[in-house]
């Protein structure tokens, strides 16, 4: 089924720069013939820019991604290998991303982000998570998922779409297809983060604790305040931790990448 395949790409958009500098500069993306992509600008929240792509996607299988995401060349053969896989495992599957973390706390799936380098690594098969993140989102259309429009701003809308399969009976699964989340890495995180955070417990409060990539969502928020006091340590002493900036061509970051792995492969 996922040999040939014709994919609806969709990034919610506030910045037409960085949008060129990655994710419409990808290799993967080149040849654009047999496939989609829905711009989508200038709403108050993630959930309602993806709702509204939803019902004018051409496509049955949807990639929501960030923009600032590059996917490089292999990008959608790995991408249809895994679905591959994942459909002779569990057909019924709702989520797939690139990276996401169990309930345990164990994060899976193979990305770069900025600040952080190479995060994870290459599995052959999917691997079950509770929570996605945001950076790269997959589903089908024809599984009834939509996203959340009462959740606002731009945070944990992953969480929630995963939430969602959940209660259908779908599980969702992280993937070795490997992206660069090409960020501007915030050491401070805003008020909107927050918001969500409170947005996500009052509504699954029945399924807490829940598990994130960034932060686990429990009844007595400690991890909250440990982000809290970690912040005003950061605001008192800023020369403690220098946040990393977007890089303004990302297939540099790959070409390092590839000739750091030569380098590793001839000293072995």
């Amino acid at each position: 089924m996922f040999t040939n395949f014709d994919v609806t790409f969709v990034a919610a958009v506030n910045s037409r720069e960085v949008l060129e500098q990655n994710l419409l500069a990808s290799p993967c993306l080149r040849s654009t013939s047999r496939h989609e992509i829905l711009i989508q600008e200038h709403y108050a929240s993630a959930s309602a820019a993806y709702n509204d792509a939803l019902r004018k996607a051409a496509n049955n299988l949807i990639v929501f991604v960030h923009q600032d995401v590059f996917l490089p060349d292999a990008w959608l053969s790995q991408l249809g290998e895994n679905l591959r896989r994942l459909e002779e495992k569990d057909p019924d599957w709702g989520v797939v991303g690139c990276w996401g973390a169990r309930a345990d706390g164990e994060l899976c799936g193979h990305i770069y982000s900025s600040g952080l380098g190479v995060l994870g690594q290459e599995v052959e098969q999917p691997v079950t998570v509770q929570t996605l993140d945001e950076i790269v989102l997959i589903f089908r259309r024809d599984s009834g998922l939509s996203f959340d429009e009462t959740l606002p701003h731009f945070h944990f809308y992953g969480t929630d779409i995963c939430m969602r399969a959940a209660e259908q009976g779908r599980q969702s699964y992280a993937i070795s297809a490997f992206c660069v989340h090409n960020t501007r890495q915030l050491l401070t995180l805003p008020d909107e983060f927050y918001a969500c955070y409170w947005h996500i417990k009052r509504s699954w409060r029945r399924r807490l604790p829940i598990q994130t990539s960034c932060i686990r969502i429990s009844r007595f928020d400690s991890e909250v305040y440990v982000r809290k006091l970690e912040e005003v340590y950061r605001n008192r002493f800023p020369r403690a931790r220098k946040a990393a900036s977007r890089c303004t061509d990302p297939q540099r970051i790959l070409e390092e990448l590839e000739a750091q792995q030569r380098i590793m492969v001839r000293s072995q």
